[in-house]
């Protein structure tokens, strides 16, 4: 037998028994793995699905809404972005970002400003001598201090002040005058017992004539109505209020 011949059968044996070999060994994994999958447990169990019902409305409160929207926030974010859409729409801005750094920077501005004018105002009220409203006007300036004349009142000359205060047309300062100088006529009658710390109705009481107590009551109503009321006062009314005080002290008998 030619020797290359006996080669190629012996080559062409080995071929064919080595895949016969692959094939079984394959056989052979195959059926383990089939073995294998027939021994999982399959669950059989009858699932009954579950249905829930109205899940928006039970879960509707603020605790459960995790997505913040212009609608659901609080007031205060709801200004902040009505402030942003004015910035916006007044500057032409395109970028939000932009405009809400405008914002927070002029509520800054506002806050700051806003503190300025509470501390003038507590100062002012603080400073006011004579207790008028915070908003008031100033009060009247005169170059002897009230306070000096109603604690020397029997030393002071009234008619003095008064003519020098309707020469200025300060007719709020003269009234003020008017009324001292009455007190200081009913105090040298001793009709009332004159105290700077006294109300006029203290005074009032004291009165006992009718008609005195009438007059007086009518002039203090001037007196109240006119100084403590810090408006200005035109001629008529000023002239009426000088007939009455002046009709009055001349009735005093001292």
């Amino acid at each position: 037998m030619d020797k290359n011949l006996s080669l190629h059968i012996v080559l062409f044996l080995l071929v064919c028994f080595s895949f016969q070999e692959i094939q079984a060994e394959t056989h052979h994994e195959f059926s383990i793995v089939t073995i294998e999958s027939d021994t999982l447990n399959v669950d059989t169990s009858n699932v009954k699905p579950r249905h829930f019902n109205d899940l928006k409305e039970t879960y509707s409160d603020d605790d459960f809404i995790y997505e913040r929207t212009i609608e659901n926030s609080g007031w205060w974010t709801r200004f902040k972005k009505w402030i942003s859409d004015k910035f916006r729409s007044l500057f032409n801005i395109k970028n939000a970002g932009q405009a809400s750094r405008m914002t927070d920077l002029a509520i800054k501005i506002g806050g700051v400003l806003l503190f300025v004018l509470v501390v003038y105002f507590i100062f002012r009220a603080i400073i006011n001598k004579e207790g008028a409203w915070v908003f008031g006007k100033s009060s009247d300036k005169s170059i002897i201090p009230v306070t000096d004349i109603e604690a020397n009142i029997h030393a002071t000359d009234f008619k003095a002040l008064i003519a020098e205060a309707e020469e200025n047309s300060n007719y709020r300062l003269a009234v003020r005058y008017y009324y001292l100088w009455l007190l200081k006529k009913l105090s040298t009658a001793e009709i009332i017992h004159y105290d700077v710390e006294k109300t006029n109705n203290d005074y009032r009481n004291e009165i006992e004539a009718l008609e005195v107590k009438k007059e007086f009551t009518y002039t203090s109503y001037l007196y109240n109505y006119i100084w403590y009321g810090e408006f200005n006062v035109n001629d008529e009314q000023f002239d009426k209020a000088k007939r009455a005080f002046d009709s009055f002290i001349k009735s005093i008998k001292a």
